[in-house]
C-alpha cells in the first residue's frame, strides 16, 4: 500500500473489496459499470489537466508557505468585519472536532439533540441582545440577512400598501456599502425601489413599506435610530436595523424602540475573519413574521414520553415544501459558526461580554484623547468602536503600512479606525505613532485604558439579557468542555456511522484539509486588505476557480456565493444579465422539472423570472415532449432551464444533449444544479453536456464539512458568453466588465472554507477525483444490489443501474401501518442516520453512500435496512404497537423498571450484533413536531412555558 496516496485514505473501499462489490453487482471491471450507467455521448475523452497529486505532507507544507505569503498586519477597517480572540477551549473541542463538524442538517431530530441545544443558545442571545420575539438559527452574512430582511418586509405588507403597489425602500447611506450592493442586487427582480439617503433628513411617506439603518453607522457614528423607528411607525413604514452585536451590550436594544427585524453578523464573538468568511449572520423579527422568517428555526416541542426535546420548527415554510411561493430561498445556516458564536456567549457570559465591550468602547475613547493631543478632529459626536479622523488618507496609509497597520479610507480627507477586543496599550500606541509622524507633532502616551462615556443616555442599554442559567454557569475551561461534549454525544456525526444521504453527498472531511483552518495566517486576514497583503489566499482562490473551472469544462468560476441557493440565484442573475445585454429584457419564464430541488423555483422567482414547471415521465425523466411543447409555447420570452444531472432521481438521463440543444434553439440559457456533481468529475462535466452554468455545492462534492447545517458553499462557473456577468464587489475589484451587483458580503464568499476543497483537490489530483467519482457510483450500485428483494428501487437507468444514489419505494408498506417516517427512526437504534426522507418523492428514501465508506461500513447499513425489512412484514395496521412505530428507543426506556413493550429490550436496543460494539442513544424518544409548531418558542424558556401542566 502507497502510504502517500491521499487518494488511498478518502476512498473506503480497497482494491479487494472493489472487486467483491463488482462480483455482487455483475460486472467485471468498474469501467463497464461506468459505461452501463453514464451515456457513451457525454463521456469525456481526455483526462482533466489538473496538478500531479500531492501526499499529505507535501500539501501541509504547501499550504503552510503559500499561508505565509499573506501579509497579516493589525487590522482596523471595520466595516462588519473584526479581529476577534477565538476561545482555545471552542476551537478545540468544536472547530477542529468532526463530532460537530461532520454533523448533517438536524432534519432527524432525535439524534441531533446536541447541536439544537447549541443552536437553541444562539437564539436565546440573539433575541437577548436584539431585544425581539425570536430569532432564527443563523444567515449566510451580514448583508444577505439584511437582503432577507428587506423581502421578509415586502411580503408583509398590509393589504393597503400592497393593493397600492407601495414598493419603496428607504436605506440610510451609513449602511455598509456591501450590504447595500447586495441589496441592489435582490431588490430590482422582485420590484423593489431602493431609496438612498441621509436618514436624519429623509422625509418618508406612505410610499414606502420599509427602512433599514445601520447601528452604529458604517462610520462609527451612532444615530437617533428611536426616534426614526417612532416616525417611521407613525407612518406605518416598518423598521430593519443591521445593528453590531457587541456594541448592543452598551446600546439598547433595537426591539425596545419598535424595530421590526433586526440583523448583523456574530464574526466578533470569536470567528475568524478568515478573508471574508464563514460566519454566521443572525435575524431575528416579531413573531406576527414568524411564517416569512428566512432559514432555520430551532424550536422547543416535547417528545412521546412528553421530556423536553429540540427540532427545526415550522419547516412548512422550507422551499421543498412552498417552491415557487416561497419568500427566501434560504436552504442552509452557518451552523457551525452559530454553534461557536453560542458558545462564546456562554463562556464569557453577561459579565464577561460586557468586560469585553466596556474595553472596546473605553479603548476607542482613550485612543480619542491621544490624537486630539496631536490636534487631530475626531468627527464623531456619539461612538462605540469606530472613530473617523480628519487627516490626509494618502499619508498616513504610507505610514500606516509601512508599520503593518490597516485603518478604512472613505474620501479624501478621512481615516476612519475601528478598534476591536484584541487591541492593547501597544496597539494604541503604535497607532498614535503613525499620527505623529504625518502631523510633525509629538502626542500623549497612553498608559493605560480609561472610561469615557460616548454613548448617549437615551440609547444606552437598560435592558437584562443572557440571564438564562446556560449562560451563566460555564465558564471555567473545564465547565464548559464538559458542556460541549455532554452537547456532543447527543449527535450522530459522519465520526459514528455513514450518514447516507442523497443528494446531500457526507463525504469524509480529511484531517488535512481541514487542520490549515486554525492558521492566523489564514484566519486573521480582513476581506478588504489591499490584494497585495493577500498574496496567498490570492494564489490559492485563483488556482481553486481554474480548477472548477478545468472540472466542470466551462471558462470562469466566481467563487462568491456562499452557499448552494446563493449559488442559483447567481447563475440565474447573470443568466438574465446576459440576456438584457442582448436587448432581450423580456426573457423571463424559467423551466424547471417537477423533480427540481425545491430552492430551483425559489431562486427563480428572487431572480424575477417566472416558473414555468415540466413534468416527469413514468421512469422519472425529463419529459421530452411536456418540454418541447413548453418550450415552444414560451420560447419568445424564454430566459432559461433550471436541470439536475444526474437528475434529482439518482439517473444519467441520455436525453440531456437533447434537452440543453431544445433550450439553446428557442433562446435560452441551461442552468445545471450542481448538488450531483459527485457522479460527474472526471467522468462528464456541465459544460459537456450542453450546460451555460452551474453552482457546485463545495460542501458536497468537494468535502467542505456540513456542520450540522452549515457552512456552505456554492460558487458559479459558466461558459464563454456569461464571464463578462460574473459578480462583483463595492470595494475590492472582482468578476467580469460587466458584472453584476453583490451576492455576498465578501468579495470572494467563504474564503477560509475555500481552502478545504483546494486541499481535496490538490491531494487526489486528476486520477484521484476520477477513482473518487467511479467508487462513488460503486457504492450507490452495490448497495442497490444488496437491497434486491428487499425495497425496491424507484428509479434507473437504461441499464438498470443507478447514479451516485438511488431512490427506494416504501409507499407499500403503508399497508403494515408503516410510514417512511417510521423506518428512519428505527435506523437510530440501529446507529444510522436515515438516508433523506420523502425527497424528491413522498414516502421514498434517497441513498447515497459515497467514495469514503468501506464495504464493511455499507454492510452493516444494508444488514439494518434488511432486518427492518423483516421487522416491516411483522408489523400490522391494527397493532401500531410495535418496534418500528416506538422507535428511536432510549436508554431510559431500557433501564426502566417497567417493560411493557410486546418486544424484548434487546429487539428494541440490540438488533443485531454489530450494535452492541458501538451503541448510539438517542437523548429523547420522538419528537411532537406538531406540538412544537402550535406553541412556538425558541428561546432558553423554562421548561414550564411550554410543557403542560
Amino acid at each position: 500500500m502507497d502510504t502517500t496516496s491521499f487518494a488511498l485514505r478518502h476512498i473506503g473501499p480497497n482494491s479487494d473489496e472493489q472487486k467483491a462489490m463488482l462480483n455482487t453487482i455483475g460486472v467485471t471491471s468498474i469501467e463497464q459499470l461506468v459505461s452501463e450507467t453514464i451515456p457513451a455521448g457525454i463521456r469525456l475523452e481526455e483526462d482533466l489537466e489538473l496538478d500531479a497529486a500531492m501526499s499529505e505532507q507535501e500539501y501541509s507544507n504547501h499550504i503552510y508557505k503559500l499561508s505565509q505569503l499573506n501579509k497579516v498586519y493589525k487590522s482596523y477597517i471595520g466595516l462588519g468585519y473584526h479581529p476577534s480572540n477565538l476561545p482555545a477551549v471552542i476551537q478545540r473541542n468544536i472547530l477542529e472536532n468532526p463530532g460537530w463538524y461532520t454533523a448533517y442538517t438536524p432534519y432527524q431530530a432525535e439524534i441531533a439533540q446536541g447541536r439544537l441545544e447549541a443552536l437553541l443558545n444562539f437564539q436565546t442571545m440573539v433575541i437577548d441582545l436584539t431585544g425581539m420575539e425570536i430569532a432564527n438559527a443563523s444567515l449566510l452574512d451580514e448583508s444577505t440577512a439584511a437582503a432577507e430582511a428587506m423581502s421578509l418586509l415586502f411580503a408583509v405588507r398590509d393589504r393597503a400598501q400592497k393593493k397600492a403597489g407601495v414598493n419603496k425602500f428607504f436605506v440610510s447611506d451609513l449602511v455598509l456599502p456591501q450590504t447595500i450592493a447586495l441589496l441592489e442586487t435582490r431588490a430590482t427582480p422582485i420590484g423593489i425601489e431602493l431609496e438612498i439617503g441621509n436618514e436624519a433628513e429623509y422625509n418618508l411617506s406612505n410610499e414606502y413599506f420599509g427602512a433599514l439603518l445601520q447601528y452604529p453607522g458604517k462610520n462609527g457614528q451612532i444615530t437617533d435610530i428611536k426616534s426614526f423607528i417612532e416616525k417611521a411607525n407613525a407612518e406605518n413604514i416598518k423598521v430593519a436595523v443591521a445593528a453590531d452585536i457587541l456594541s448592543l451590550i452598551k446600546l439598547e436594544a433595537p426591539g425596545k424602540f419598535g424595530a421590526d427585524v433586526v440583523v448583523g453578523t456574530t464574526q466578533r464573538f470569536g470567528i475568524p475573519m478568515g478573508y471574508g468568511g464563514p460566519h454566521a449572520a443572525y435575524f431575528a423579527t416579531k413573531e406576527a413574521y414568524k411564517r416569512d422568517v428566512p432559514g432555520r428555526i430551532i424550536g422547543v416541542t416535547k417528545d412521546t414520553n412528553g421530556s423536553r426535546a429540540l427540532r427545526m420548527a415550522l419547516q412548512t415554510r422550507e422551499q421543498h415544501i412552498k417552491r415557487d411561493k416561497a419568500t427566501s430561498n434560504i436552504c442552509t445556516a452557518q451552523v457551525l459558526l452559530a454553534v461557536m458564536a453560542g458558545m462564546y456567549a456562554v463562556y464569557h457570559g453577561p459579565k464577561g461580554l460586557t468586560f469585553i465591550a466596556d474595553k472596546v468602547k473605553n479603548t476607542a475613547s482613550t485612543l480619542v484623547s491621544a490624537l486630539e493631543s496631536l490636534d487631530l478632529e475626531q468627527v464623531n459626536t456619539h461612538y462605540f468602536d469606530t472613530l473617523q479622523i480628519k487627516a490626509d488618507p494618502v499619508k498616513v496609509k504610507y505610514e500606516a503600512e509601512k508599520r503593518e497597520v490597516n485603518f478604512y479610507y472613505p474620501d479624501n480627507n478621512t481615516v476612519t479606525i475601528s478598534v476591536n477586543e484584541t487591541t492593547s496599550i501597544a496597539d494604541l500606541n503604535e497607532i498614535v505613532s503613525i499620527f505623529e509622524a504625518v502631523t510633525g507633532k509629538k502626542g500623549d502616551k497612553i498608559a493605560s485604558i480609561s472610561e469615557v462615556d460616548t454613548i448617549p443616555n437615551e440609547l444606552k442599554r437598560q435592558s437584562e439579557f443572557l440571564t438564562f442559567d446556560v449562560f451563566n454557569t460555564y465558564h471555567s475551561e473545564t465547565e464548559l468542555m464538559r458542556y460541549i461534549k455532554r452537547l456532543e454525544r447527543k449527535d450522530l456525526a459522519l465520526n459514528h456511522s455513514m450518514i447516507s444521504l442523497g443528494s446531500c453527498t457526507m463525504k469524509l472531511n480529511a484531517a488535512a484539509e481541514m487542520l490549515p483552518l486554525s492558521l492566523s495566517s489564514w484566519g486573521n486576514v480582513h476581506p478588504f486588505v489591499p490584494e497585495e497583503q493577500a498574496a496567498g489566499y490570492q494564489l490559492m482562490l485563483n488556482a481553486l476557480e481554474n480548477q472548477l473551472t478545468e472540472i466542470t469544462g466551462f471558462a470562469a468560476t466566481s467563487l462568491q456565493p456562499n452557499s448552494g441557493a446563493q449559488g442559483e440565484f447567481a447563475g440565474l442573475m447573470v443568466i438574465k444579465a446576459y440576456h438584457e445585454s442582448r436587448g432581450d429584457h423580456h426573457r423571463n419564464i424559467c423551466l424547471i422539472p417537477s423533480s427540481a430541488h425545491g430552492t430551483n423555483p425559489a431562486s427563480a422567482v428572487m431572480a424575477g423570472m417566472k416558473v414555468v414547471v415540466t413534468k416527469a415521465s413514468e421512469n422519472g425523466n425529463i419529459d421530452i415532449d411536456d418540454l418541447k411543447e413548453k418550450t415552444e409555447l414560451h420560447k419568445d420570452n424564454l430566459a432559461a432551464l433550471m436541470v439536475t444531472y444526474p437528475s434529482t432521481h439518482g439517473v444519467f438521463e441520455s436525453a440531456i444533449k437533447e434537452i440543453t440543444a431544445i433550450i439553446h434553439e428557442n433562446g435560452g440559457q441551461v442552468y445545471m444544479d450542481g448538488a450531483n456533481m459527485n457522479a460527474q468529475v472526471g467522468l462528464t462535466n456541465p459544460g459537456n453536456i450542453g450546460a451555460d452554468v452551474c453552482h457546485l455545492n463545495l460542501h458536497k462534492t468537494f468535502a467542505i464539512p456540513h456542520g450540522g447545517g452549515g457552512p456552505g458553499v456554492g460558487p458559479i462557473c459558466v461558459a464563454d458568453q456569461l464571464v463578462p456577468f460574473l459578480p462583483g464587489n463595492p470595494i475590492i475589484k472582482t468578476g467580469g466588465h460587466q458584472a453584476i451587483s453583490a451576492i455576498s458580503a465578501a468579495p470572494f464568499g467563504s474564503s477560509l472554507a475555500c481552502i478545504i476543497s483546494y486541499g481535496y483537490i490538490k491531494m487526489l489530483g486528476a486520477k484521484g477525483l476520477k477513482k473518487s467519482t467511479e467508487v462513488a457510483i460503486l457504492n450507490a450500485n452495490y448497495i442497490k444490489e444488496r437491497l434486491e428483494g428487499y425495497y425496491d428501487t424507484l428509479y434507473t437507468g437504461e441499464n438498470g443501474r443507478a447514479a451516485h444514489e438511488m431512490i427506494i419505494d416504501c409507499r407499500d408498506f403503508k399497508t403494515n401501518g408503516i410510514e417512511v417516517t417510521d423506518i428512519a427512526k428505527r435506523l437510530m437504534d440501529y446507529g444510522f442516520h436515515a438516508p433523506t426522507v420523502s425527497f424528491p418523492v413522498a414516502g421514498t428514501m434517497m441513498i447515497e453512500p459515497t467514495e469514503s465508506e468501506s464495504k464493511a461500513e455499507m454492510d452493516r447499513f444494508c444488514d439494518a435496512m434488511i432486518a427492518i425489512r423483516k421487522e416491516i412484514d411483522m408489523a400490522s395496521k391494527d397493532d401500531a404497537n410495535n418496534v418500528l412505530k416506538n422507535a428511536p428507543h432510549t436508554m431510559e426506556m431500557l433501564t426502566s423498571n417497567e417493560w411493557l413493550l410486546p418486544y424484548t429490550r434487546e429487539e428494541a436496543a440490540f438488533p443485531l450484533d454489530y450494535v452492541r460494539d458501538n451503541k448510539f442513544w438517542p437523548s429523547v424518544r420522538r419528537v411532537d413536531d406538531a406540538y412544537g409548531d402550535r406553541n412556538l418558542i425558541c428561546s432558553c424558556a423554562p421548561i414550564e412555558e411550554y410543557i403542560d401542566a
